[in-house]
């Protein structure tokens, strides 16, 4: 990953969690953590334990999502849809749509025939993921923090591809 690429990475991953987004990540989330998080996930990607994908709008990525392709011996036919963030001031336009549109072709391209995915209970991201296909289960309480670091429901979706 480029110097810049990770750059938009960044600031794209700090809009998400300063706009409350439950990405892994409390507030206020310095540069260096997120600079730090992209460093994981490019050693990753270069091993082939994941897929990063972007979308980029006037040479500037504004939206990725993950693909984890690294799962246990007894699951080589499943992958996990990971950290799928859009730009605050991007959305609404049809990127999300895109990119977990083309993180289940790489998904299927990996001979990969069911993905899940996590989110938070109530995030809008639940009704992108309803209308792209995928069946929640019942949610899970307290699952996780919020960046503001209160516990919240997390929703786990599932999707046969």
């Amino acid at each position: 990953m480029s110097a810049p690429e990770r750059d938009d990475l960044t600031s794209l991953l700090i809009d998400a969690v300063e706009g409350g987004a439950s990405l892994g990540f409390l507030k206020p989330l310095d540069e260096a953590r997120a600079q730090s998080y992209w460093d994981g996930v490019s050693r990753a990607v270069a091993q082939g334990d994941k897929a990063l994908l972007v979308a980029e709008i006037g040479g500037a990525i504004l939206g990725t999502v993950q693909l984890v392709l690294d799962m246990p011996q007894n699951q080589p036919h499943r992958g996990e849809i990971s950290k799928m963030i859009v730009h605050s001031r991007v959305r609404q336009l049809g990127l999300g749509s895109r990119l977990l549109a083309a993180a289940e072709d790489r998904a299927r391209q990996g001979g990969k025939s069911l993905l899940v995915l996590d989110t938070q209970t109530g995030s809008p991201a639940e009704h992108l993921y309803t209308k792209a296909g995928y069946s929640p289960l019942p949610p899970l309480p307290d699952y996780a923090l919020t960046p503001d670091g209160i516990p919240a429901a997390t929703t786990i979706f599932w999707k046969r591809i």
